[in-house]
């Protein structure tokens, strides 16, 4: 497949046919962008839900299928199909869907990094998960979504496990106009977790949604760090996170499937930051994140 590069009036190649089904064996795309100066690595996504198919498999297949179109190497994958129906999950619910990501590990590991779900209203079972797909498993990170709020004590256990395993941990966070849920937490909050646990480095989903007011909460923490995921392709947006926290603290991610890879990665390709600040964003920040526990378990970075 071609494209023009409507600034240099030359094709693009992309690496990956539209109508090829991907394996998880098929070679590793790499970025084949209309801004040239990022071609020729491999984008790392760190906010996946595969929820396409009736099958871990099927699932995992067409949401790769979409990914190799845009150049992206790695998925951080959670809370796939069926995605929680509760915003209070229990333990059968959270179980149920890391037992999904873990079926998708089995086959697409080349592509897939796979975060546990927890929900520490229920912590003994949380801590159980965490033991069993991170400590004894596969996956590299914690998802954390909104049944319980990020600055409550309960956390408290999960983050120690965490930074003892290294795994990356990823907090939903908004401010919503007409109000949280009960237990969703803020920015805010999780700027209170961190305050109990310095040096552990965590993730401010969607930048608190709000991301000037998001941007802001985090700026004084250099453990916490601002995911781009699920919001408009705003101006401005990645400008001010690379000005008030450095390049090196913003997270590349789609929320796919609930947003395209395209929009999501526009945030990043047209922003007016240098080509280096944009490979920090759309890969190295993620990979440098994650690698202390990918090399702990023997994994291919």
């Amino acid at each position: 497949m071609t494209a023009i590069d409507p600034r240099a009036g030359r094709p693009i190649t992309y690496p990956i046919p539209v109508n090829t089904t991907p394996t998880p064996t098929s070679p590793l795309p790499t970025a084949s962008l209309v801004d040239s100066t990022l071609q020729g690595f491999g984008i790392w996504d760190l906010h996946c839900h595969p929820v396409q198919g009736d099958t871990p498999y099927k699932r995992m297949e067409k949401m790769v299928s979409y990914a190799d179109r845009m150049g992206i190497e790695r998925m951080c994958i959670y809370m796939g199909y069926p995605f929680p129906g509760a915003i209070d999950s229990t333990p059968e619910q959270f179980r149920q869907d890391n037992d999904n990501i873990l079926a998708i590990l089995k086959d697409w590991g080349t592509r897939a990094f796979g975060f546990v779900y927890l929900n520490p209203h229920h912590l003994k079972e949380s801590l159980y998960e965490l033991e069993r797909c991170v400590a004894d498993g596969p996956m590299v990170g914690i998802k954390l979504w909104v049944g319980w709020k990020c600055s409550k004590p309960e956390l408290d256990p999960i983050v120690k496990r965490a930074a003892e395993l290294k795994a990356l941990i990823f907090q939903h966070c908004w401010f919503k106009a007409g109000g949280n849920d009960a237990m969703e937490s803020t920015p805010q909050d999780l700027v209170d977790l961190s305050l109990r646990h310095p040096g552990v480095p965590m993730v401010c989903g969607h930048t608190g949604g709000n991301w000037e007011l998001g941007i802001r909460a985090i700026r004084e923490h250099r453990e916490l760090y601002s995911g781009l995921a699920g919001s408009e392709p705003t101006a401005g947006y990645v400008e001010m996170g690379v000005r008030e926290l450095g390049a090196d603290r913003i997270i590349y991610g789609s929320d796919s499937e609930g947003r395209s890879f395209a929009s999501q990665i526009a945030k990043v390709t047209g922003a007016s930051i240098t080509p280096e600040q944009k490979r920090m964003i759309l890969r190295e920040n993620l990979r440098n994140l994650l690698l202390p526990i990918i090399q702990s378990k023997g994994m291919k970075a």
